[in-house]
């Protein structure tokens, strides 16, 4: 039997089930698709119904008691909840979307709708001779293997409307929306001197701002660039974005449209807040475009996530529409064997023995004069998640099955040797080796911390950030919007479940001004999930093999994820794919329904 809060039970008993007032019987019609007898949480947040919905030519036809209706498919809803499909706004399926039909680890789980093209990073504009540096680019910002993007893009583009055409003329299974990224677009004008982070002249910038207007022309929802330390090439060195000065950015924004719901996405250090946010602030107050931007509760700037809500009320009380990007749980890395790296893997002993078959492998590792010598070596130009973490055995916790997100001090890998009497780095690498050398880590990065129910339920924040497509080898975040309703719905009760929904559809359909979907509504698109809420759970990340040149990455199912629409045509039944790709490229802000 599902194990059920007291509170929750009451809740759904006493408010969530309740008859539709006054609602009327529908004439008899004929649907391509009818759902009867589900619960439906039409995404406002308003109270749900019972009631059936009637589909027709991918467009919600009907909401009402459809009893004498007749439909090609008929889904039977009862003891379900029936939702809008999932928005994700913060995606980075710029090559996925090239080669690949399903955009996993998202589609599966009920997203219907991602936007990629995040923190500046892309594939175009790109000439030639820069494919390596976009690769390289993408490699160590968003950790996608450089094998799988050699093999797997077919790069028939240069300009960005050229990329939107080919990934216009690609089938997918759910729909896809581009940032035009800064990257791509300062190395297409600038060449060495954007790599080596030289400043752009006016004429750079001029030449930039003329690209920028043609792809926003060809259909890019907005712009978005990056101003972190974190994002490194995969050599290490800094983006070309990095501290890209504030005016090269304020010029760019000036291209975006706030009539063509165009919208300015920003990650940063935050070195200067007032600074950065003045960036958005300008591009907003000038063109009337939206921004927004990476809001995370992090350990070295405790109180710096309230500062920035508090300049976004400051600023909506102006009339600019600027929401922070929150995330439901930590931001996850899962590090070890099986994964793209590990507190070891650098360590040039360690690393020399990764030609060697599995069991091969184990046993050398299992030696303890290897052991001693790799325990004695530093990694040698790591990624940037091991040189921050790679001894914070305290931030570390083995991964359990199912994953706990939130885990507990007293089971962190410090702790734990602690116990054992053994020094933390020995017992971490004799736990990596176990279980056949599947054992993984769980390292809550940043968002560890209490104030994630209040980042969500702010008025001016959108839940986002689950990066789906990229950091393949340690992160699968894109399941966050279903924790949102397992964790803080279903066992906190800290969120109702209506505004868990709203959360999840109609907010971030505001935010990039898709008018046509977020909403179970007459004349919206068909874009649904159907839920058994009570067996509704989410399964431990596993690894597999199957990105172009054999590349590995992380993806999540989930249960009680009944089934999935895109435009009325049903794309998943309990988890699996069922090989329908209505999937479009959305072009710039939907017409309104």
């Amino acid at each position: 039997m599902p194990i059920r809060s007291a509170l929750l039970d009451f809740c759904i008993i006493n408010r969530y089930i309740q008859p539709v007032p006054n609602q009327k019987e529908m004439p008899m019609t004929t649907f391509d698709t009818l759902i009867k007898n589900g619960q439906v949480f039409d995404g406002t947040g308003a109270e749900p119904q019972f009631a059936d919905i009637g589909i027709k030519d991918g467009l919600i036809a009907a909401v009402g008691t459809l009893t004498d209706a007749t439909a090609t498919e008929v889904v039977d809803a009862n003891g379900k909840i029936v939702t809008p499909g999932f928005i994700d706004v913060h995606t980075h399926y710029d090559g996925q979307a090239t080669w690949d039909q399903h955009m996993a680890p998202s589609a599966n789980l009920g997203t219907t709708t991602v936007v990629m093209g995040n923190c500046g990073v892309g594939f175009a504009p790109c000439k030639k001779a820069d494919h390596e540096v976009l690769i390289h680019l993408m490699e160590g910002v968003e950790e996608i293997p450089e094998t799988a993007m050699n093999e797997g893009l077919p790069w028939d583009w240069e300009s960005f409307p050229e990329y939107l055409d080919s990934l216009d003329k690609r089938p997918r299974d759910i729909d896809i929306a581009a940032l035009y990224p800064h990257g791509p677009l300062r190395v297409f004008v600038m060449g060495e001197r954007a790599v080596n982070r030289e400043p752009a002249t006016d004429a750079d910038i001029q030449a930039m701002q003329a690209l920028l207007s043609e792809g926003m022309k060809a259909g890019a929802v907005g712009f978005s660039t990056s101003r972190t330390l974190v994002h490194r090439s995969s050599d290490g060195s800094l983006i070309p974005t990095f501290k890209a000065a504030t005016r090269e950015l304020k010029a760019l924004g000036q291209m975006l449209e706030g009539d063509a719901g165009h919208v300015f996405q920003l990650i940063s250090d935050w070195d200067d807040p007032q600074d950065e946010f003045s960036i958005l602030e300008d591009t907003c107050k000038a063109t009337g475009a939206k921004g927004t931007f990476t809001l995370l509760q992090l350990d070295n700037q405790p109180e710096l996530w309230r500062e920035q809500l508090a300049m976004v009320e400051a600023a909506q009380t102006r009339g600019l529409d600027i929401r922070g990007q929150v995330l439901s749980r930590p931001v996850g890395m899962m590090m070890g064997m099986p994964s793209s790296m590990n507190p070891f893997y650098r360590r040039p002993s360690y690393a020399a023995l990764d030609h060697l078959p599995v069991e091969e492998k184990i046993a050398r590792l299992q030696d303890p004069v290897t052991k001693a010598r790799i325990l004695e070596e530093d990694n040698e130009n790591p990624h940037i998640f091991v040189k921050i973490f790679n001894t914070k055995y305290d931030k570390m916790y083995p991964m359990v099955d199912p994953i706990e997100y939130l885990p507990q001090p007293s089971d962190s890998v410090q702790a734990q040797a602690d116990a054992a009497g053994e020094d933390p780095q020995s017992w971490l690498y004799d736990y990596l080796l176990g279980n056949v050398g599947t054992n993984l880590i769980y390292i809550p990065a940043a968002n560890y911390a209490g104030g994630i129910p209040e980042l969500l339920k702010h008025p001016h924040t959108v839940a986002a950030l689950g990066d789906g497509g990229a950091h393949v080898g340690s992160i699968c975040d894109a399941s966050a919007n279903l924790y949102l309703i397992t964790k803080w719905v279903k066992q906190q009760a800290q969120i109702e479940l209506s505004q868990g929904i709203r959360m999840l559809t109609e907010q971030p359909a505001e935010l990039y001004s898709l008018t046509d979907r977020g909403r179970i509504e007459v004349g919206m698109k068909a874009d649904i999930n159907v839920i058994d809420l009570d067996q509704l759970k989410l399964l431990t990340p596993h690894i597999v093999h199957d990105l172009p040149a054999g590349g590995k990455r992380f993806l999540q199912k989930a249960e009680g994820l009944e089934l999935t629409m895109v435009a009325g045509a049903v794309t998943y039944r309990l988890g699996k794919a069922t090989g329908a790709l209505p999937g479009k490229l959305i072009r710039g802000k939907s017409a309104a329904a």
